[in-house]
């Protein structure tokens, strides 16, 4: 079977003693980085990326396995509220038993075509626990943790069909080049949340920049024509390294940031467990609540805007009809972009969580542009510098970002306030 993901450095007689063992039972290397939480979280990482699931699904199948792995834990051991199971296990119960298997039950299930994957991952992770009731009734707990999130999100209409017809006029977001796809989910900010309320609990107002001949539209418009194209003479090297590198898709990207600062830290499981969870549902939220806004204003993209400049009855608006983007645009309409919304629902958690925006961490990007090495000072940094990216991209206006900075600051400040919190 391919190796997923490079076996890190082993830190600690577990690491090497799991390697050891893998290598004997299953054949092959196990992903390994702190403990179980962050080892599951990196290995349902590689497999997304492996089969290309990034974007709002896979969020929802992240928040789902960290609530498991969540919940588990806090069934052997009180710390923290659960979220979908609240039962107590026995105290004597192994907790990386339980966290193997809650998270191995929702992957596969959900990404069903990564369970060999999966399955030789939860094999490595059991084999080095010694056998008897406590492994057994840490699998129990864990697994009961599993069907409690899967049932709970089984009514959750992540699977409903939306019909959604574009509109044709000036300010009505339409297929983009090069490959002009239909709208991407447009029925999924009607997914039931993790933990907002409803979708549009923190939905913007119309926004200024609607109106097509205001100053914000133009300054938008000319900011991100300018900056954003393919052939841009002002954009730096290090804006369009910046663009590559936040290019993959958002959840992704925020899960290895997470691990690398957990490390960091010298989180324990059960924080760790806190951490992701709260990091995944406010992520998940931030696509919901972001495409509820996208899908309910319907704004036209940068692309479709700059070639159809001369529809917009705005003098100051040059159109271009052959105008390309840097990267390509997302088949989604511009207003919010819920690559802000996610990357600052993020570091709204992670700065909560750590009582402490001003943390120092660098991280690397994954696909599509792989290898791309960049250092913050703090997490609200590096949530600018992401929504920043999308216009030197050429994707999104301005205007698209800053507020979903705004959106996805509320929502994972209520993520922390409301989930997860200290056991009583």
């Amino acid at each position: 079977m391919m190796v997923l993901d490079k076996i890190r450095t082993c830190w600690n007689v577990r690491s090497l003693l799991a390697l050891i063992l893998l290598i004997v039972v299953v054949g092959v290397p196990r992903i390994t980085f702190a403990d179980e939480v962050t080892d599951w979280n990196a290995t349902a990482t590689s497999a997304a990326a492996a089969v290309g699931l990034t974007g709002p699904r896979h969020t929802r199948v992240f928040a789902m396995a960290h609530a498991a792995m969540h919940d588990a834990l806090n069934s052997i051991d009180r710390r923290y509220t659960p979220y979908a199971l609240d039962m107590r296990a026995d105290p004597n119960a192994s907790p990386a038993a339980a966290v193997a298997a809650a998270a191995h039950d929702v992957l596969v299930h959900e990404i069903s075509n990564q369970q060999a994957f999966f399955d030789a991952q939860y094999a490595a992770s059991l084999a080095i626990i010694p056998d008897g009731v406590a492994k057994n009734n840490g699998i129990a707990v864990g697994q009961a943790a599993a069907a409690a999130i899967l049932a709970l999100r089984s009514m959750d209409g992540s699977t409903a069909t939306v019909t959604y017809i574009p509109g044709t006029g000036p300010g009505d977001w339409q297929p983009t080049p090069p490959a002009f796809l239909a709208a991407n989910l447009p029925g999924w900010g009607s997914v039931t949340p993790f933990a907002l309320r409803n979708s549009s609990q923190f939905g913007p107002d119309r926004p200024e920049y609607f109106d097509l001949t205001s100053e914000e539209y133009t300054t938008d418009f000319n900011e991100v024509k300018i900056i954003g194209a393919v052939n841009s003479s002002i954009r730096t090297a290090e804006q369009s390294e910046i663009a590559r590198f936040w290019y993959e898709g958002s959840g992704l990207g925020w899960n290895r940031l997470a691990r690398i600062v957990s490390a960091q830290q010298g989180l324990d499981l059960w924080q760790n467990a806190r951490l992701f969870g709260l990091l995944n549902f406010a992520m998940a939220d931030g696509f919901i609540a972001g495409f509820e806004t996208k899908y309910l204003y319907n704004f036209w993209r940068p692309v479709t805007a700059i070639r159809a400049a001369d529809t917009d009855d705005n003098p100051n608006t040059v159109a271009d009809v052959t105008w390309s983007s840097f990267l390509v645009t997302p088949n989604i309409p511009d207003y919010t972009s819920t690559h802000s919304v996610l990357g600052a629902a993020a570091a709204e958690v992670l700065a909560r969580f750590f009582d402490d925006n001003v943390i120092p961490f660098t991280t690397t990007s994954g696909a599509p542009f792989p290898g791309i090495t960049r250092s913050f000072t703090s997490f609200s940094q590096a949530a600018q510098e992401n929504a920043d990216s999308r216009v030197y991209a050429g994707i999104h206006f301005r205007t698209a970002c800053e507020d979903g900075l705004k959106q996805g600051r509320k929502l994972g400040k209520f993520a922390v306030l409301h989930f997860l919190k200290k056991a009583k």
